[in-house]
């Protein structure tokens, strides 16, 4: 089997044909001045070593060296070996609330930092698992469909911001209707939707939807972030806090981690309730719960273990390129037994 990985570099393919066009404007030119300076006998009499093929193999050669440097970096590469590859897991949505309330310090560095760090090292325990991610406030938004591509997801994950979201509030129930619409019907895996949260849920509808999310065979763990005792939400300017978010009245607002709401959720939708202030409990309590779920095969392909072939090609080019170093114009004793073009005529 065979395989090119950047394609895109075949485009630099069409310099050789400027390449060939300026030299062919430069013999034109060199003849058209030499015509006015002598004739062609005179000429050779002057220049009696001068050599026609050796200029036409230098450039012959300089475009052989650049397509050669051209191949070598589309990377070309032949399949040793087919195998293979069957995936078995639970599909995994992380739903990960990014209201202002979040941004609150009642556990290190605040609990938006916190609800990354914990999703993060659950994605770090993983085997073959596929996870998605959605991020929500009073609606919620697809961040990352499910995928397989673990690096991807923590790259979202890290981009995660309380600014992404222009609708402020926490509407639970919005996270659980849009998680429904991630798996896929076609492939019947485990569906698990794992709800980071302070609790705040503004919409009172949670509770009912998790239940119908349920009937739907998805089943919903939630982790709470932040204090029982509350902390207020700062308001930072390059990473210095200039005040504390005010309600009407004028009065500090004080921001508090429901667990109730996060326990009845959870319940609702066969799933438990996790407190997300120890990070290593929080993955080992995760890990023993995805290990006791029956494993789906989601996924079975052939693939080929391709090897890297652009040493061969760079290899060329060098050679090549040193075979133009050492080609002078001038003729050499052999190329004059040669005669090749007539030249010594």
């Amino acid at each position: 089997m065979f395989q090119l990985e950047e394609k895109i570099w075949f485009w630099a393919l069409l310099v050789i044909p400027v390449i060939l066009v300026l030299f062919l404007m430069l013999q034109l030119w060199k003849r058209s001045a030499q015509n006015k300076f002598a004739n062609q006998a005179i000429l050779k009499r002057l220049s009696p070593n001068k050599s026609v093929f050796k200029s036409v193999l230098k450039i012959i050669v300089l475009c052989l060296a650049f397509a050669s440097l051209v191949i070598a970096l589309v990377n070309p590469k032949i399949g040793s070996k087919l195998e293979t590859i069957k995936r078995e897991g639970v599909d995994i949505v992380f739903a990960i609330d990014v209201s202002k309330s979040m941004l609150a310090e009642d556990i290190a560095p605040n609990r938006l930092e916190k609800s990354k760090q914990l999703v993060t090292q659950i994605i770090n325990n993983l085997a073959s698992d596929r996870v998605g991610i959605i991020a929500y406030a009073g609606k919620a938004f697809p961040q990352l469909p499910i995928t397989t591509d673990y690096a991807s997801a923590k790259m979202f994950l890290q981009n995660m911001n309380t600014d992404m979201l222009s609708s402020q509030g926490t509407a639970i129930n919005e996270a659980i209707e849009l998680a429904k619409t991630y798996y896929d019907d076609d492939q019947q895996t485990n569906r698990v939707l794992v709800i980071i949260s302070d609790g705040e849920d503004h919409s009172e509808a949670a509770a009912s939807v998790a239940e119908e999310a349920s009937k739907e065979g998805i089943r919903i763990f939630t982790i709470g972030v932040g204090d029982v005792k509350g902390g207020p939400i700062p308001i930072k300017r390059n990473g210095v806090i200039l005040n504390y978010k005010k309600d009407r009245q004028g009065e500090t607002v004080i921001t508090k981690l429901n667990e109730d709401t996060l326990i009845d959720i959870a319940k609702e939708a066969n799933g438990a309730y996790i407190n997300g202030r120890t990070t290593d409990k929080v993955v080992d309590e995760i890990r023993d719960i995805l290990n006791k779920m029956d494993k789906t095969e989601f996924e079975a392909k052939q693939f080929a273990d391709f090897q890297d072939q652009f040493q061969w090609f760079l290899g060329l080019a060098v050679l090549l390129l040193f075979i133009d170093i050492f080609l002078l114009e001038r003729k050499t004793a052999w190329l004059k037994k040669l005669n090749l073009f007539n030249e010594n005529l």
